[in-house]
């Protein structure tokens, strides 16, 4: 329940600082609508792209990470790749 609440809100804030952002630039209510509805639905589509991408990011450094320990253990000086 707190899980669905916490999304409407974010989807309520993102909407409403699309229209405010909009309004105040172009004094228009209806770009404003556009932009409250446009914004979230770029947001749902471009959010599991950039998980994505951390994600690789992530494994990228971690393995970095593992691969130095383990020539600092190692006796030969083998360089990470």
């Amino acid at each position: 329940m707190v899980t669905a609440a916490k999304t409407v809100s974010q989807v309520a804030m993102h909407m409403t600082v699309a229209f405010a952002v909009m309004y105040v630039a172009t004094g228009s209510l209806a770009l404003g609508g556009v932009a409250a509805v446009v914004e979230p639905i770029c947001n749902v589509m471009l959010l599991p792209l950039h998980d994505k991408m951390w994600e690789r990011i992530r494994a990228r450094v971690e393995a970095r990470k593992a691969c130095l320990l383990y020539t600092s253990d190692a006796a030969d000086d083998t360089p990470c790749v």
